[in-house]
């Protein structure tokens, strides 16, 4: 068994996000390319973006701190801390409205 501490993971990744000329930082907290299921901890600063990307799998957007949007065609969701947001199965983007933390949870499909 692994325990690890998210909030702990969401002010280091906030920091380095901080610290990087990208405004980002992540680091996969369970799972692997080889696994069905894998959950990326992401860190955004405020204003900071990713750019519209395909969905690999069911994927869901827990908000650990901060605030982001969620844009997938002319549909917007926003997510502050607490949020879980269910990615819809089409491309989207997400930008941080604050500065931000999120876990990103993906069971790609087979």
């Amino acid at each position: 068994m692994q325990k690890l501490s998210l909030d702990v993971q969401a002010r280091e990744h906030l920091e380095r996000a901080a610290a990087t000329s990208t405004g980002r930082s992540a680091t996969t907290v369970y799972g692997s390319h080889e696994h069905t299921l894998r959950q990326t901890l992401l860190a955004l600063t405020a204003g900071t973006s990713l750019a519209e990307h395909e969905n690999p799998g069911e994927a869901t957007l827990l908000v650990l701190r901060g605030r982001v949007r969620l844009t997938s065609g002319d549909t917007t969701w926003e997510g502050r801390n607490g949020d879980l947001i269910v990615i819809p199965p089409a491309r989207h983007s997400l930008q941080a409205i604050d500065d931000a933390a999120v876990l990103l949870t993906v069971a790609k499909h087979g």
